[in-house]
């Protein structure tokens, strides 16, 4: 029997060791895509306690303490955060099989070298431990990532937003690591919203734009993306709830956006044509500002309107949809390709059933500009687990160039978020390692090497762009 989540967890043979031991385990952490609240790192933010760390806005933590029955009071609720720890550690302790069981426990490892296990009978020395630990002057939130090893994170960023927060880590030297905004336009972009026009206005005011027609949204978002290139962001992002409808004429988007800021509800199929409109011009403007494009689909949210209604979203009622627009995405993507105007983009899909899919769609839009132009995102949300990551780098490595892949990143708004960084790593360096050991890829050392470290952290540095 091993070790209960030893220095070789989830590393199963010698040379899947030897490469995360002196590859992967020394390098630096690259988080191109986060939720983190940028005011929370220029404030340094401290914690009173392990719960609000923890289990501030954690929903996946969550979605299994309402599984194990959990009243809500515990959860989101007002119950005290020693108490709301309590009925973590409690459901924790059977949690066998769940990433977040790993998780917890790395988290609790390297921040608080804490090697037991947390369960019911564990909790009141671990909440004692740890409250003990965050009380020392080394666990801010900036001590934090840079006890992590990171180099640069990416917030995510609605146009609106000032920026200010990054203005103020940027100006401070005393803190070397580069916080930069990622662009997130969906509210730009979500026609249907009852808020819509209320956001265009704000859009509006602070691009000092008059929208009044579809054009005049286009020059206020060109206007936004300068001021957000002006602040260094190289990165977008996208929610699709849909990929690509039939392009529509600019006479037609007029006439759908004039209809909306008239107060009148635009149907389906404008709502569509509309978004695919949206899209195909923001991904002709990434592409001459040199911006990657990610874009984020499959998922299905706020499915119980009930808890919706209480707590609002991102509160752990999304789920998994039947959309899989494998031929949409491809139409999309050689909409911007053939006019030479399709940006560095990174596919994700929640549907684990997309790998397959999206695997073959890189390979048809890769061109010599970057290595591996298209990814492959790394799996992503309910996929984020052994399993899916597996699946997610087994799929790549048979369709496409694994060799290429950027990588992993937190996709979180908690600053303990860095050690799945680690787990990715032990996962890609045992799934290498195996290949190795069964005969299937030649032991060079230097090119294994450079590929786990590529996969790693220079693989996004160089996608990317970024100055490090």
């Amino acid at each position: 029997m091993k070790k209960f989540m030893d220095e070789n967890f989830l590393l199963s043979t010698n040379t899947a060791q030897h490469l995360f031991h002196t590859y992967a385990e020394k390098t630096p952490i690259l988080d191109y895509h986060c939720h983190i609240n940028p005011r929370e790192i220029a404030e340094d933010r401290r914690f009173d306690n392990i719960t609000q760390v923890w289990l501030g806005a954690d929903h996946y933590k969550w979605r299994f303490m309402r599984s194990c029955g959990v009243e809500e009071y515990y959860i989101t609720g007002n119950a005290s955060d020693k108490e709301k720890f309590m009925k973590w550690a409690e459901v924790l302790g059977k949690a066998i099989g769940n990433p977040l069981f790993h998780w917890s426990h790395l988290e609790l490892q390297r921040y608080f070298d804490y090697h037991g296990y947390l369960n019911k009978n564990t909790a009141e020395e671990v909440w004692e431990i740890c409250n003990n630990k965050l009380a020392s002057s080394d666990m801010s939130a900036r001590s934090l990532i840079k006890k992590s090893g990171v180099t640069l994170i990416c917030t995510t960023d609605d146009p609106i937003d000032t920026l200010e927060w990054h203005d103020k880590i940027a100006a401070d030297k005393s803190f070397d690591v580069q916080v930069l905004p990622a662009w997130r336009p969906d509210k730009a972009v979500y026609i249907e919203k009852a808020d819509y026009t209320d956001y265009i206005s704000k859009l509006s005011s602070v691009s000092g734009v008059k929208i009044d027609s579809f054009a005049a949204l286009k020059e206020a978002l060109k206007v936004r993306m300068a001021y957000f290139a002006s602040k260094n962001c190289s990165v977008s992002d996208h929610g699709l709830e849909y990929v690509m409808y039939a392009p529509a004429s600019d006479a037609e988007l007029e006439a759908i956006f004039a209809k909306k800021l008239s107060g009148e509800t635009v149907n389906r199929e404008e709502e569509l044509k509309f978004k695919t409109g949206c899209l195909l011009f923001l991904g002709r403007e990434y592409c001459k500002l040199n911006w990657v494009m990610q874009l984020h689909y499959g998922v299905k949210r706020d499915n119980n309107k009930y808890m919706f209604d209480k707590i609002g979203p991102d509160t752990g009622y999304d789920c998994i949809s039947n959309y899989t627009p494998s031929a949409q995405m491809a139409d999309f993507l050689n909409a911007l390709a053939e006019t030479n105007e399709l940006p560095k983009t990174i596919l994700y899909s929640l549907t684990p059933v997309d790998n397959e899919a999206i695997g073959t769609i890189l390979g048809c839009f890769q061109d010599s500009s970057a290595v591996a132009k298209i990814q492959q995102g790394s799996a992503w949300w309910f996929n984020d687990n052994k399993t899916g990551m597996e699946n997610q780098m087994i799929s790549l490595a048979n369709l496409g160039n694994l060799s290429g892949f950027v990588g992993m990143l937190t996709d979180s708004r908690s600053f303990l978020s860095y050690t799945r960084h680690e787990y990715f790593r032990r996962i890609m360096c045992n799934l290498i390692g195996n290949l190795v050991e069964n005969g299937e890829f030649p032991y060079d050392e230097a090119i294994l090497g450079e590929i786990v470290k590529g996969i790693s952290y220079y693989n996004a540095v160089r996608y990317f762009g970024f100055d490090l």
